[in-house]
């Protein structure tokens, strides 16, 4: 990685300064710089300086989901052999984590060193807005700069009917972008490309949210496998298997997913907050700094619900985002546990002795 070429070569896919100096080390043992561009079966394609290599990652922890080698790493290559080993990763700046499915309490890297997380959202049937939240929750968390994507927009002719929509969207994802796209006729392409040209993206979504299909609209060519639309209910089918990382014509590469079925939070308590930045405002007004925001006097959290200020849908769906974080965080840390077990207990007392009370006054 001395020679200049060799930089311009890699700059394509994110290369930079900083990078070289981290990887510095690294060249002087003779080892090749790349970046990850598909992980399979502990196998991994690397695009280098000298072209896109197949190395093995068994030198890189395995058991440790959060330590393997993913997508989007940048990685030191051994120049030659057969097999030919992956011998690390440098420290990753941004990473896309989620809890596994499995029983489990574990994290799953899905991409690393990711500027812009691109939710793709279909227009076609009803907005999950709770799912919205939940994405924008691990995009926020991961260090990136989520945007949401509207996909599919020319299923929508009517105007004013698509403005509801993207509002009702904006209302949901405070600070974050909101873009509207048709790969069908390219509309808003243009822009959506312009924000994926300033660094690496990852494209997120759920299966048929037409992830496959804005990708090579993005590239300009059928690099990912699209399946039709299905005339039943307008929902695309799931087609990506692997998370592919592609160097898109207008500068920035792209990391594309396969549809995500289960979005599991992974200790995103800053991510969470940052979704619902108007309820974490208010809570710095409640009476009590410890306010569960359910039934405490001076709550301005509930006032705002009751004056119309803040939607209920939007509270009920914090709360859970949150439960659900600090379960995961339990499960990994004892002492998280046991504050959440004294935590549970302080408001179950809190909760008898508000009943008993009330009996009181009604006796």
């Amino acid at each position: 990685m001395t020679s200049t070429s060799a930089f311009l070569a890699l700059a394509r896919y994110g290369w930079d300064d900083a990078w070289a100096d981290e990887f510095a080390r690294y060249d002087a043992e003779g080892l090749l710089a790349g970046r990850v561009i598909r992980v399979d079966r502990g196998q991994c394609d690397v695009v280098t300086a000298d072209g896109t290599l197949r190395a093995d990652t068994a030198f890189v922890t395995p058991n440790d989901p959060m330590r393997v080698v993913c997508t989007g790493d940048w990685v030191a290559v051994e120049p030659a052999g057969n097999p030919r080993y992956v011998r690390t990763y440098l420290p990753r700046r941004t990473a896309f984590v989620r809890s596994t499915s499995s029983k489990r309490a574990e994290g799953q890297i899905l991409a690393a060193n990711v500027d812009h997380a691109i939710v793709a959202v279909p227009l076609t049937g009803d907005l999950d807005l709770g799912r919205i939240e939940r994405f924008l929750a691990l995009a926020w968390e991961s260090g990136a700069q989520p945007v949401v994507v509207l996909t599919k927009a020319d299923l929508v002719p009517d105007a004013v009917t698509l403005s509801y929509l993207v509002k009702d969207v904006e209302t949901t994802a405070p600070g974050v972008p909101v873009l509207t796209v048709s790969a069908a006729t390219g509309d808003g392409i243009d822009v959506l490309a312009a924000v994926a040209a300033g660094g690496t993206s990852v494209l997120l979504g759920q299966s048929g949210a037409g992830k496959s299909t804005l990708a090579n609209a993005l590239i300009g060519e059928d690099a990912m496998e699209v399946q039709a639309t299905r005339d039943v209910d307008g929902k695309g089918r799931h087609t990506t298997t692997t998370r592919n990382l592609l160097a898109l014509p207008g500068g920035g590469v792209l990391i594309d997913t396969p549809g995500l079925r289960g979005v599991g939070l992974w200790d995103a308590q800053t991510g969470v907050g940052q979704v619902f930045a108007e309820i974490e405002e208010l809570a710095g007004r409640c009476r009590f700094h410890d306010c569960a925001h359910v039934a405490e006097p001076g709550c301005a959290v509930l006032a705002a619900v009751d004056s119309g200020d803040l939607p209920e849908r939007r509270l009920d769906s914090y709360r859970k985002l949150m439960r659900e974080n600090q379960w995961i965080v339990a499960k990994t840390d004892a002492r998280a546990r046991a504050e959440l077990r004294r935590d549970w207990k302080r408001k179950g007392a809190e909760g008898k002795a508000a009943m008993e009370a009330k009996r009181g006054r009604w006796a």
